[in-house]
């Protein structure tokens, strides 16, 4: 099925302009979902809002939103309040800068987008694309959507351009938050390091060798249960040792002797035992057809 394009932008960098159309470049069809039911009735449930101080349902019309400013004190917004302060929506992409693209680091990536061209714009956007791509850079720049503004990143890729959404700095913690000790490194351990490194490294990253086991495993329990199948709880396998001797476990995986991970299950797994318990009377069997 042929893609869809959410969006019309102009990209913009000094005085040229590169009309062109916005697809979303991730999809969330494909993610599993549960609705909540009734346990007595399998009925779908709504959601309902109570009043913790007069322990009422309130109707949605009766519903503001707030800002808690101090312990159980909040000022309040009206909707007309919260529109007035969110960004205009714009059908631009204004380019401020451009930067190596090794410079931005990938844990400041949110959403991304596919680029394509518009009417117009298919010699701008191959010329953009080029150069990104031969000047080993990256364009930033900002883009206002559903009432945000992000900052967003244009990179080339094999086959044209992506505009990735990126996190602002005060999103993002800094390493330096963590406690983490300095540790020296022996010359020994860093060369049967880095000789596994090379044995397992890859010309490049194929996402079609990761599947979502978790997923499988979910999409076939659920086919089960349609066929009024019963479910089959496997206990969870025990995991590897801890090894000791870091020099031992590099000769070992170096030679292949190390540990191998089972292959998912694909049955559904047991609870842990701490949840069991609270979990059994909620479980009920399906009858065989």
């Amino acid at each position: 099925m042929a893609a869809r394009s959410i969006a019309s932008l102009t990209i913009s960098f000094g005085m040229v302009a590169i009309p062109v159309k916005l697809y979303s470049a991730t999809e969330t069809s494909k993610t599993v979902s549960f609705n909540m039911l009734h346990k007595g009735c399998g009925s779908r449930l709504k959601q309902q809002y109570v009043c913790l101080k007069e322990e009422v349902v309130v109707p949605r019309d009766d519903i503001v939103k707030g800002y808690e400013f101090a312990k159980d004190q909040y000022v309040t917004f009206s909707p007309d309040e919260l529109k007035a302060l969110e960004e205009t929506g714009s059908h631009s992409a204004e380019i401020s800068e451009f930067v190596p693209i090794e410079s931005v680091d990938p844990v400041y990536f949110d959403k991304a987008y596919y680029l394509a061209p518009d009417k117009g714009g298919a010699k701008p956007y191959a010329l953009l694309a080029r150069a990104l791509r031969e000047s080993g850079r990256c364009a930033l720049g900002r883009w206002a959507s559903h009432g945000k503004q992000h900052v967003v990143m244009i990179r080339p890729v094999e086959d044209g351009l992506v505009m990735q959404q990126l996190l602002y700095g005060s999103d993002v913690r800094s390493i330096k938050d963590l406690d983490i000790p300095h540790t020296e490194v022996k010359d020994a351990e860093l060369k049967l390091a880095e000789q596994l490194i090379d044995q397992q490294a890859v010309d490049r990253f194929d996402p079609d060798a990761y599947t979502d086991a978790v997923r499988a495993r979910i999409e076939t329990a659920v086919q089960k249960k349609v066929e009024g199948q019963e479910i089959t709880l496997i206990e969870e396998g025990e995991g590897r040792g801890q090894v000791i001797d870091l020099m031992e476990a590099l000769r070992a995986s170096l030679e292949k002797k190390a540990p191998v991970t089972p292959a998912p299950q694909v049955e559904a797994r047991k609870p842990p035992k701490r949840a069991r318990a609270a979990a059994e009377p909620a479980v009920r069997k399906t009858a065989k057809k």
